[in-house]
């Protein structure tokens, strides 16, 4: 299949004028405005990790470490940490972190949130990237103990996610309650939440860190790309997220708007169920990988942002190995397979998908493995219910499945643990050998060993195709002219981290 760039349509252009016309207030330097492509799923920061979720709740909640905009893991609530022993690590932390609600935040809050997203009943769907971790013990109110199953080091990549929660008041109100009126410690607070509209978050005035530049951010739902660049433009909107390579394109012509864009950790796939007809078959996987052209998805649609990978990893996280050989290009080879196998290839498969993605990725995929010789049907969902069936294990999973996998941790064990170990509910993939790599590499310290356990991974995937790595993903964001802000690979939007320009 050959793809060719896409030039911008002026009917979109005038649709999505007309739309920004029907747009809120204008934007203001005292209402900060995002719009995002959906509807954030949870504002508890430990019950999903979704970007439209972890866009808004980020900014609510402090970690008890971060990434500075270098991708260097510095302090957050911790200040500082020593390994004692391959299993233990000992934490020191602020003694002036105040929570919303103006509770102190002490090693007490630490321990129980650390209990509460490694709790198998409490069922987060981050508990793979935590479930090392055996012990939290809090030493003093500004010193915290963790112990791990085995040496972890991934564990302060891992850390980087977690969200410091205030035991007294989840206790007290329940996970429900404090999903709609979250308490966090971070630059700014929850106001409100007006369901299938947006989210209002005010400037924490008392935070210990950085302040927020803006008093007031609204984070609205707005699903349609084209309506997300047109508000930018009208002024009624100063971010807007996920935008595809014809839409940043065009706001480098725009006099009010521009893009920003950086290339992330995230990882574009196509996962195929291996445990069930027909891709429990290793040749019709491999004719999957053969039939699709990664530079024509780049370069002809994504224009050329994106950049095509060999593996289930990016450049931008620990265990990228830059050698590695996946099945080429190759329609005929991928043809050749089909037919080899016969009529087991031809049984109808869904590909399942959700509005947040690149739906012209998904069609382009879906005409590349029908060319092959594949019967290919798209199944749309919302985000919700595509998150749920994608993480309930391979007998309740799409045949296929289009996505795009960051840990936001910058390390191998955060994408290719839960998408290919059998523990996890993201994998279809039932592997041994690939199971034991994998434990081996988050067991150890030694970052030579880990490499040796993760190239081995990498050669297997390329082998059986379990998930077809497609391309490393370029987070392409519209903003207001005057906004100074660097998009970072973990895709973070740390409100406190932006300016107006003079």
């Amino acid at each position: 299949m050959t793809i060719r760039p896409r030039a911008h349509h002026l009917a979109t252009a005038l649709v999505a004028a007309l739309l920004a016309t029907t747009a809120p207030a204008e934007a203001s330097k005292e209402r900060f405005v995002v719009d995002l492509a959906g509807e954030p799923s949870s504002l508890d920061p430990h019950l999903q990790w979704n970007p439209d979720s972890y866009y808004v709740y980020r900014n609510v909640f402090d970690n008890l470490v971060t990434r500075d905009d270098k991708g260097e893991i510095v302090p957050q609530v911790a200040t500082s940490w020593k390994q004692l022993s391959d299993t233990e690590i000992e934490f020191e932390l602020r003694a002036d972190i105040a929570f919303h609600d103006g509770s102190k935040l002490t090693a007490e809050d630490v321990v129980y949130s650390v209990k509460r997203i490694t709790d198998p009943k409490f069922a987060s769907p981050q508990l793979g990237q935590f479930d090392k971790i055996t012990e939290a013990v809090a030493l003093s109110p500004t010193r915290v103990k963790l112990v791990t199953n085995g040496a972890y080091p991934a564990l302060l990549a891992q850390l980087v996610k977690l969200s410091i929660v205030p035991k007294a008041i989840v206790e007290q109100v329940g996970k429900d309650a404090f999903n709609l009126k979250p308490v966090g410690s971070g630059p700014y607070k929850f106001e409100g939440w007006q369901r299938g509209v947006a989210v209002t978050l005010a400037r924490n005035d008392t935070y210990w860190g950085t302040k927020g530049p803006f008093p007031a951010v609204v984070f609205r739902a707005v699903p349609d790309g084209a309506t997300r660049v047109a508000n930018l433009q009208a002024g009624t909107s100063d971010l807007g997220v996920t935008l595809d390579s014809d839409q940043a394109t065009q706001l480098k012509s725009s006099p009010k708007a521009q893009p920003l864009i950086g290339l992330t950790e995230r990882v574009a796939y196509l996962r195929l169920n291996t445990t069930k007809p027909p891709f429990d078959n290793v040749k019709l996987r491999l004719a999957a990988g053969h039939a699709i052209d990664k530079e024509g998805l780049t370069e002809g649609i994504l224009g050329g942002y994106d950049k095509p990978v060999p593996e289930l990893l990016t450049p931008a996280s620990f265990g990228w190995i830059p050698d590695i050989k996946a099945p080429a290009y190759d329609v005929a080879k991928a043809k050749a397979l089909v037919t080899e196998v016969g009529a087991a290839a031809k049984a109808e498969v869904e590909l399942a998908t959700a509005p947040v993605f690149d739906q012209r990725i998904v069609q382009a995929l879906q005409q590349m493995l029908t060319e092959a010789g594949f019967n290919v049907k798209i199944a749309m969902s919302d985000m919700a219910s595509y998150l749920k069936r994608a993480q309930a294990g391979p007998e309740a999973t799409s045949q296929l499945g289009f996505g795009r996998w960051s840990c936001a941790c910058q390390d191998a064990d955060g994408v290719l643990f839960p998408l290919l170990h059998k523990s996890s509910g993201w994998s279809a993939y039932r592997n041994p050998k690939v199971d034991t790599l994998l434990e081996e590499a988050r067991q150890t310290l030694d970052k030579d060993k880990r490499l040796a356990a993760y190239r081995q991974v990498h050669e297997i995937v390329a082998t059986e195709a379990p998930v077809i790595p497609l391309y490393q993903a370029a987070v392409l964001y519209g903003a207001v002219k005057n906004l100074q802000w660097q998009p970072t690979p973990n895709e973070s939007m740390f409100l406190n981290r932006m300016s107006w320009k003079d």
